[in-house]
């Protein structure tokens, strides 16, 4: 690729004194600030999209890009279709990996750990708060699964949106049985602060005993080279 497309990083960078004590007061303090940079400068388009990198059973990696729509000492989580290719694959293997991205921002956090399928209660919660639309084509798409056109996709919306119309309530729409979510029980959090000629920070969070993200002495840090 050509050099005229490389970008000098001019970032702040991250240095030990300025870290948090834990990986979940730090992911803290850099999501809010991509959520209200995003906000007042509009130049995070999607503070809260998330890579997921899972593997299949041949141990191919695969990786989309979700939203993150849980986050909190237990973890990141996002919902999914338990039977698409991303569900499929975490149930043959939990390990994933998963990085939110702010190149505005020169700033990156990585994610590695194990997926956990969500408790129904929590699910059904966030699923009877989702936009009417949103919850028409969780039924609507049978997610992964090929379809020859667009139009068909369209029927079977319109479908079930006549089935169960926009009356303004929580549950106007059931919650479908294979409509889910997971949250990654973190062995590692990499915190990344990009800096000029390629002498990007890189401190990590490493696992060393049970805890959430908020207990400090779960884990222990360490700085790699970039």
């Amino acid at each position: 690729m050509s050099d005229e497309l490389r970008r000098e990083h001019g970032g702040e960078g991250l240095t030990e004194s300025e870290l948090a004590s834990t990986p979940w007061e730090q992911a803290r303090r850099w999501v809010d600030a991509a959520v209200y940079r995003s906000a007042e400068r509009h130049d995070v388009p999607e503070p809260l999209a998330m890579s997921v990198a899972t593997v299949d059973q041949t141990g191919r990696p695969d990786v989309r890009t979700v939203l993150m729509r849980f986050f909190d000492p237990a973890g990141p989580g996002f919902v999914t279709n338990l039977e698409s290719v991303k569900g499929v694959q975490i149930t043959g293997n939990p390990s994933v990996a998963a990085a939110l991205v702010w190149p505005a921002m020169y700033r990156a956090i990585r994610f590695r750990g194990t997926a956990r399928e969500l408790g129904r209660p929590e699910v059904e919660r966030y699923f009877s708060e989702r936009p009417w639309g949103s919850r028409i084509s969780a039924w609507a798409s049978r997610q992964s699964r090929v379809i020859e056109g667009r139009a068909g996709l369209e029927e079977a919306f319109k479908r079930y949106a006549a089935q169960w119309p926009d009356r303004g309530r929580p549950d106007d729409v059931p919650i479908p049985d294979y409509w889910s979510g997971y949250r990654i029980t973190c062995d590692e959090v990499e915190f990344w602060a990009g800096r000029r000629d390629r002498l990007h920070d890189r401190l990590v969070f490493v696992r060393v005993g049970d805890g959430s993200l908020d207990d400090a002495s779960a884990w222990k840090l360490e700085r790699r080279q970039p």
